[in-house]
């Protein structure tokens, strides 16, 4: 059931993504007590552009009680 999305600047590698995906996947079940056919993981590519009014405000800034891991600069 947990299902984990990464949004990322582009460029990244299948590779790269692959082994994310398998490194979130072994976490989640380590640190949620999931099972591993419950855990579902996906990419989003997001230009530099794009990131402030895509996802750090809808997602970030809009919902700061909810991010466990804060970046450590803030956008307007």
């Amino acid at each position: 059931m947990p299902h984990v999305v990464v949004k990322h600047r582009p460029g990244k590698s299948e590779r790269q993504k692959t082994e994310l995906a398998e490194a979130i996947t072994r976490d989640v079940v380590n640190h949620l007590d999931a099972a591993e056919e419950e855990v579902s993981v996906a990419f989003e590519e997001i230009t530099p552009g794009d990131w402030a009014e895509r996802v750090y405000r809808p997602e970030i800034r809009d919902k700061w009680d909810q991010v466990y891991r804060k970046p450590g600069y803030e956008m307007e």
